[in-house]
């Protein structure tokens, strides 16, 4: 078993492997659409999922995912981000 100091060296790591991207602060403001394509583009190990902001999700952490949030415009209005 792993103990989460073990879990956050690897996560650590596979950012700095050279992976990919793991945030987008230049996307807000942009359509979430388009801002999900541009994150699958610059990072091909994750899967980028637009939601509308305050939708309940899990808390849990995963190195293949972004969370595109936007608003009911569909304007992103939060820095995605691998999580």
């Amino acid at each position: 078993m792993f103990s989460t100091l073990q879990m956050v060296r690897g996560v650590s790591n596979w950012f700095n492997d050279g992976v990919g991207k793991n945030s987008w602060p230049e996307l807000v403001g942009a359509n979430g659409e388009e801002a999900a394509t541009v994150i699958e583009k610059e990072n091909r190990n994750v899967n980028a999922i637009v939601l509308k902001d305050g939708t309940p999700v899990t808390a849990d952490f995963r190195c293949d995912r972004v969370r595109v949030w936007v608003n009911d415009y569909g304007v992103v209005v939060r820095a995605p981000r691998v999580g």
